[in-house]
């Protein structure tokens, strides 16, 4: 199963400023590959977007910053590649918002928070409505202490307080 993420425009907003950019657009500067993976295979900055794309014999890595947010906001445009997406953004540790298809719902759970251990707590609303499978969406996650709230398109569709989020981390 192969799978294409194409990230546009990322930023963090930090208590005190304005969003800012996290992607440079040109390399993976500022941004943690996890050992053992090929870089050039799973991420690349391909005309100023952050693709991330795997196969069959590549499965479960992670990129994270380099640098820890504590209480932020990230806006960011995605759109699907070919195949099925399962894919998503940490939140300063293993949970997870998720993008496209759930591995073990076998479903669209994009916006979605994925809590390990607890799976998806709560589903993000109106998203078959607003979810555009074939074009660019744009998707807002504010993390503030324990609680997470997540936009698609500009409306508000998920708020989860994690008993699992931490203080501090990489997105």
């Amino acid at each position: 199963i192969c799978f294409v993420v194409l990230l546009g425009s990322a930023a963090v907003l930090a208590a005190e400023s304005k969003l800012k950019p996290i992607f440079n657009g040109k390399d993976l500067s500022g941004w943690e590959v996890p050992a053992g993976n090929d870089a050039a295979g799973w991420y690349k900055a391909v005309d100023g977007v952050l693709k991330i794309q795997n196969g069959p014999n590549k499965k479960g890595s992670i990129l994270w910053t380099k640098k820890k947010y504590r209480n932020f906001m990230m806006e960011f445009d995605f759109r699907f590649g070919k195949g099925i997406v399962d894919s998503g953004v940490h939140v300063r540790n293993k949970d997870q918002i998720q993008i496209g298809i759930s591995g073990s719902l076998k479903r669209d759970m994009t916006c979605s928070p994925y809590i390990p251990g607890k799976g998806y707590p709560v589903e993000a609303k109106n998203i078959k409505k607003l979810l555009k499978t074939e074009d660019w969406n744009t998707m807002r996650i504010q993390a503030i202490g324990k609680e997470y709230t997540v936009w698609l398109l500009g409306e508000k569709v998920m708020t989860y307080k994690s008993d699992s989020a931490i203080e501090e981390g990489p997105v």
